[in-house]
């Protein structure tokens, strides 16, 4: 079995269409974590000191060649305010991973990590990976979670991948998504002849090609409906 960090991979233009696997990523958390800087450093390698909250999502695409495969990630960058969750949980279906992030510098926002985790095993398909991400690492001196704590709970729950990063300096924020897609392509080599279970979307996306899919049956919601409202908040 190849193991990940034997995989090469190169980034590729933004504006690139031609690519083999389509797969959807949620990023969710508290509100104020960092989620939308974190996605933006990422994908973008763009920071904002003073950004403003999410309000619905925003959508961002992450292009990249892993081995023989191009593949383009369409991330979902999810508000964190409790009177927009019905809303964001509408966004979990045909999610082929799932970003969970917290603040190393705010405690409820690491003790509210399984109420996000258990609303996506509820709402999302049944294989749908998870990463848990501790966001703020430049923060250290004002740390309430260590990474010990955190890395124990990622093990105990089962999450894919835990990682902490940061947005301000950009600290393993590119590092994420170049996973995502990595053990996206993994899990889609491994099962890459199994059919979808009960009629629900497994991980593994109909190829796309020029920016077409192929396969009404697994297009992603349009990005057209994307909901763009913001409002200030430092």
């Amino acid at each position: 079995m190849t193991k990940i960090e034997e995989l090469p991979h190169q980034l590729l233009n933004e504006e690139f269409t031609e690519y083999d696997l389509s797969y959807k990523i949620i990023v969710v958390g508290d509100p104020s974590v960092g989620k939308s800087c974190l996605t933006m450093r990422g994908t973008k390698n763009h920071y904002e000191e003073c950004y403003f909250s999410t309000v619905g999502f925003e959508f961002y695409n992450f292009n990249i060649r892993v081995k023989d495969k191009n593949i383009k990630l369409q991330i979902w960058d999810t508000c964190g305010q409790e009177n927009y969750r019905a809303l964001i949980t509408s966004f979990y279906r045909n999610s082929s991973l799932a970003i969970i992030v917290y603040s190393i510098d705010n405690f409820n926002s690491f003790n509210n990590i399984e109420i996000w985790l258990n609303e996506i095993k509820t709402q999302s398909n049944p294989e749908i990976k998870t990463f848990l991400i501790g966001n703020k690492a430049d923060l250290e001196d004002e740390r309430q979670i260590s990474i010990e704590k955190a890395k124990k709970f990622s093990e105990d729950h089962s999450f894919d991948y835990f990682v902490e990063t940061s947005a301000k300096t950009g600290f393993n924020a590119q590092e994420v998504f170049i996973r995502a897609a990595k053990e996206l392509y993994l899990f889609q080599l491994q099962y890459k002849d199994r059919a979808p279970l009960n009629g629900s979307i497994a991980p593994i996306r109909t190829p796309y090609k020029n920016g077409m899919n192929t396969n009404n049956n697994y297009a992603l919601e349009d990005e057209g409906d994307t909901v763009r409202k913001k409002k200030k908040c430092c």
